[in-house]
């Protein structure tokens, strides 16, 4: 076994110990029981050791790929594709590409939309739900910062609580910000926030109509039969019907082909209409 397979698998087993380590730690901080100093040192030290393993793993293969005569950029992307998982690295752009939104959102700009574009906003059923889940949220951090009396706990459950609502703030900023786009050749590109996008060339669509559905499932079900539907408020307002299938990725990286798309617009007639304008 070469150097790098065994630095791959010492990282394997490293996490595969200490996550778990982690998680009891938490659980007793959590149950009123107090660890030993010893105990949460080499805890912290473990995740640290393991963080620097990765590291290692990434500067390794970047040296590698330099070697081959590769260049730094692509170096870079090569060794980290190998060593972080795909779906560790979208979950990580999807979450830095919220919190990015944030800014845009406060200027009130938007992505991806340029002079003669039709921006199709898509967020007004589900603006109501996330600022409830908002003041739900921000109700618990206050009430918590009473009731819990141990310092450490009360800590961590700040840190936790302040950011889970930074982030639901940017996934709605995202939303706001990352609009359908209809170009105007008649291209159309439908997003939702940072988690998913998907651009449809004007020669792939067969036709395109107001179809109000109110389907079950996640925000995306994709079915056997090539329907996709990307759902926002337990609603779709749009189908779309392609003349050709279209591969779209799914926001943990897998992928699929669909040959129908139904999703949501606000005002579905008037994408509908800017849609079939150029024909």
């Amino acid at each position: 076994m070469n150097g790098r397979a065994r630095g791959a698998r010492a990282a394997r087993v490293a996490l595969a110990t200490v996550l778990p380590g982690e998680l009891a730690l938490a659980i007793c901080l959590v149950a009123g029981v107090r660890p030993p100093g010893w105990a949460l040192a080499g805890a912290e030290a473990a995740v640290l050791a393991v963080l620097l393993l990765k590291a290692w793993m990434v500067r390794s293969r970047y040296v590698a790929a330099r070697a081959l005569g590769i260049d730094r950029r692509a170096a870079r992307r090569a060794a980290v594709q190998e060593a972080v998982p795909v779906t560790v690295r979208r979950l990580v752009l999807h979450e830095f590409r919220a919190l990015a939104s944030l800014g845009r959102w406060v200027r009130r700009g938007t992505h991806g939309v340029r002079p003669g574009d039709f921006a199709a906003a898509y967020t007004g059923l589900q603006t109501a739900m996330m600022y409830g889940l908002l003041f739900v949220m921000v109700i618990e951090t206050v009430g918590l910062a009473f009731l819990i009396p141990w310092p450490v706990v009360h800590r961590v459950i700040l840190v936790l609580d302040l950011y889970g609502v930074v982030l639901v703030l940017a996934l709605h900023a995202a939303c706001v910000t990352r609009p359908h786009v209809v170009r105007p050749d008649g291209s159309l590109w439908i997003r939702y926030g940072a988690l998913f996008d998907l651009a449809v060339p004007p020669e792939a669509v067969a036709s395109v109509r107001v179809d109000r559905r109110y389907p079950e499932g996640r925000l995306i079900a994709f079915s056997e039969d090539g329907v996709l539907d990307l759902i926002v408020g337990s609603q779709t307002s749009v189908t779309l019907e392609l003349n050709q299938p279209i591969p779209f990725t799914r926001p943990l990286g897998a992928m699929e082909e669909a040959h129908t798309i139904r999703f949501h617009a606000d005002d579905p007639r008037a994408l509908v209409s800017a849609l079939r304008r150029p024909a």
